[in-house]
């Protein structure tokens, strides 16, 4: 008994430094994974400095309107990820001198804890109404008000823009008809998205102007006209604080003429509102009818947010089972066992799960399902785990066994970590959500237009227009070719 109790006692010690030793590789392991993540991260932030200084140029460059928008627009994207890659990289910072200064590698990181599976969020088919009034709409009077509009949307240090489309008194809603994907979403997940808007005064593009043309312009149109020029010029309330506004934080503006976007409105969005549906949400109006990129909405916005987390768009586990049909315990057939979403698929073999054919039998492996160990003591029982579903009123047990009691341990891993993944992701794991997969972004050859612009006056120039293989981006010839090669790249990333 004695010698029982000491070979007892070793093999605990040994299975505790054993235990101690998997515990500081993964944590060297997690180091390492965190400063491949770090130094990606610093690419990207070095990319989108060198894409903002090429903005920068541009927008001074520019002679047309479309141009000088969407070298404004990239200048305010490109400020977004730059702040949000420092951010990342704050966080992850922070996270590493936890882990170092911890007293004990059991508190270096959350390996005894389970964590979510990750997952992919779409928004498509944004909709945002607006409420013009009925002498605008309807009787067509009134100053004809336009402006281009475009949404940023923000998940973690993830960032997407919408093509920029030209909006006025025609029009009922403002419309984005491409999804944008997130394909590395947590449950508790925060999907920002923020409406951007710049006032365009006549056929030029807002602030394109100098300063001294502004003046003299404000001086001819008389006080109350001139002011509104110089707003639509020089920006107003809702733009960066770098240029003078109460907006959000972004990198200081540069001090280069051309037109400048502002926050209009804004909202956050979360698993609470997944639906695999059409939804309305509400939002956060940002700005007042006094500035000149101003815009009537109404205070929501309409669109699809779905998810779909990997445990149910990807195979969990697989391997193979013996599905037991009577007390024997070597009886029932041997089954390749495919885990995925809310199903355990039995194949016949690993050939028929690979192409794609009807499994033999489906088990159902929803939050209902109940799994329990069926290991047995004594020779010949091999180790397995019941499941359990009510059908009805009936519940129905299929017993399956696996090959050794390390794969049943493996099997009983995986349902443990995939029922925890359906309670975190809660309405997402009830069916499988469609993804639509936008199609690759490309540079506009003109600028979007929606609802009756056709009216758009005519932009001053050459009575041949350029080529327009290049890009709306890439036709000016005052811009060099190191910066529309920032610009190309730019948009052939995205």
């Amino acid at each position: 008994m004695f010698c029982r109790n000491e070979r007892s006692r070793v093999t605990v010690a040994r299975g505790s430094a054993l235990e101690m030793e998997i515990r500081r590789g993964r944590c060297r392991l997690s180091l390492l994974a965190d400063c491949a993540q770090d130094t990606e991260i610093q690419r990207k932030l070095e990319r989108e400095l060198r894409l903002r200084e090429g903005a920068c140029k541009l927008l001074g460059a520019c002679s047309r309107r479309e141009q000088a928008l969407e070298a404004a627009k990239s200048l305010l994207v490109c400020n977004s990820r730059v702040l949000a890659y420092m951010a990342e990289l704050q966080r992850r910072k922070e996270a590493q001198v936890l882990r170092r200064t911890a007293r004990r590698p059991s508190d270096a990181g959350p390996a005894d804890e389970r964590l979510p599976c990750r997952g992919t969020v779409c928004v498509s088919d944004l909709r945002i109404p607006l409420m013009w009034k009925d002498t605008e709409y309807f009787r067509n009077k009134g100053e004809l008000h336009r402006c281009a509009v475009f949404c940023l949307l923000q998940l973690g240090a993830e960032i997407h823009d919408t093509p920029m489309v030209l909006v006025d008194r025609t029009l009922t809603d403002i419309c984005f008809e491409s999804a944008v994907l997130f394909s590395e979403a947590g449950p508790d997940f925060e999907l920002k998205v923020e409406l951007y808007s710049a006032g365009l005064a006549g056929g030029a593009a807002q602030g394109s102007t100098p300063k001294k043309l502004a003046t003299r312009l404000s001086t001819s149109l008389g006080r109350s006209a001139g002011k509104r020029v110089r707003a639509a010029m020089e920006g107003g309330p809702g733009s960066p604080p770098g240029n003078g506004g109460t907006g959000p934080l972004l990198l200081p503006a540069p001090n280069v003429p051309g037109p400048k976007f502002h926050l209009l409105a804004h909202t956050v969005l979360s698993l609470a509102e997944v639906q695999d549906g059409f939804r309305t949400h509400d939002l956060a109006i940002a700005s007042n009818e006094e500035s000149s990129f101003w815009l009537p909405l109404y205070g929501s916005m309409c669109c699809r947010l779905a998810a779909q987390p990997r445990c149910m768009a990807t195979p969990v586990t697989s391997g193979f089972l013996r599905l037991q049909a009577g007390a024997e315990a070597q009886s029932g057939a041997r089954l390749f066992c495919v885990l995925r979403g809310t199903d355990l698929l039995c194949y016949r073999g690993p050939g028929e799960a690979e192409a794609g054919q009807e499994p033999a039998l489906t088990i159902a492996v929803n939050k209902e399902t109940r799994i329990r160990a069926t290991e047995r003591e004594g020779r010949g029982h091999p180790p397995g785990m019941a499941v359990t579903n009510r059908y009805g009123g009936e519940e129905v047990t299929h017993t399956l066994l696996a090959e050794s009691r390390p794969e049943a341990q493996r099997w009983m891993e995986a349902f443990w970590q995939h029922f925890y993944d359906m309670s975190q992701w809660k309405q997402c794991c009830d069916e499988l959500m469609r993804i639509e997969v936008p199609p690759p972004r490309r540079a506009p050859a003109v600028l979007p237009r929606q609802g009756s612009l056709y009216h758009e006056m005519a932009l001053p120039g050459p009575a041949v227009p350029p080529p327009a293989c290049e890009g709306l981006l890439l036709q000016d010839n005052a811009v060099s070719a190191e910066i529309r090669a920032l610009l190309s790249s730019y948009y052939s990333d995205r």
